[in-house]
């Protein structure tokens, strides 16, 4: 496990965010608290975060404008904290950014794994296409040592998740990769929990959209997952 990593906890419901704290911190990371959004924002600023908790209703700034205000500059990995019934809250989430999402009530060990699995990813991502460490691929310039990617010679800012995203669907050489697949590779879930592969398709919406022209590239495999055309 990646330990003394800083997790920032965003909820405003004070039985909760101690149970956060008392179970990250057992687990040796360091770990904030902020009970609103203009605090939370205060401290991603200030302490630079390695990852965020976030829950969706918060006083006066809520969850969602507050995901939305910092992944302007800032591709920090973020898990909502949502209510079953807001489904559509979840959806608007991923759209804006968000890399996970889990239920209340929830387990705390669930949680403990998510976490796990994208501080592991967002740590760093080794170098891919087969050990290339740099790749044209259309109009894309793809860097893997430095997961950085130009389309068309222009910065093209993918998140963690959509770096990784593709530079897996790169490293299967054309073969086909379901969305639990990629679930379980760059979120680190495992197969028995409850998964949303709706997580997947979002962040593949988004990649296409910062790589455009070269959307096409990502294929849609009806009723089973994607792959990238390399030719």
């Amino acid at each position: 496990m990646i330990t003394k990593a800083k997790i920032l906890i965003v909820e405003d419901e004070r039985d909760i965010a101690r149970l956060l704290r008392y179970n990250l911190e057992k687990d040796r990371y360091k770990v904030l608290v902020a009970n609103d959004a203009e605090s939370a924002l205060k401290m991603v600023r200030k302490q630079h975060p390695d990852l965020i908790i976030l829950d969706i209703m918060l006083p006066k700034m809520d969850g969602l404008e507050f995901l939305k205000t910092i992944r302007a500059d800032n591709n920090v990995p973020v898990v909502l904290l949502t209510a079953k019934r807001s489904e559509m809250d979840r959806i608007l989430g991923l759209k804006l950014g968000a890399d996970d999402y889990i239920v209340k009530p929830f387990s705390v060990g669930e949680l403990q794994a998510r976490i796990a699995g994208h501080l592991r990813r967002a740590s760093g991502i080794p170098a891919g296409g087969n050990g290339k460490k740099h790749l044209s691929l259309g109009a894309m310039d793809i860097d893997f040592d430095r997961h950085a990617i130009t389309v068309k010679g222009r910065p093209a800012h993918l998140a963690p998740k959509e770096f990784a995203i593709l530079k897996l669907l790169i490293e299967a050489d054309g073969k086909v990769l379901s969305r639990e697949q990629l679930l379980e590779m760059i979120w680190g879930l495992d197969k028995n929990m409850e998964i949303d592969t709706r997580t997947v398709d979002q962040h593949i919406a988004r990649l296409r959209r910062k790589i455009r022209p070269e959307d096409e590239r990502i294929a849609t495999v009806p009723n089973f997952g994607y792959q990238v055309r390399l030719n």
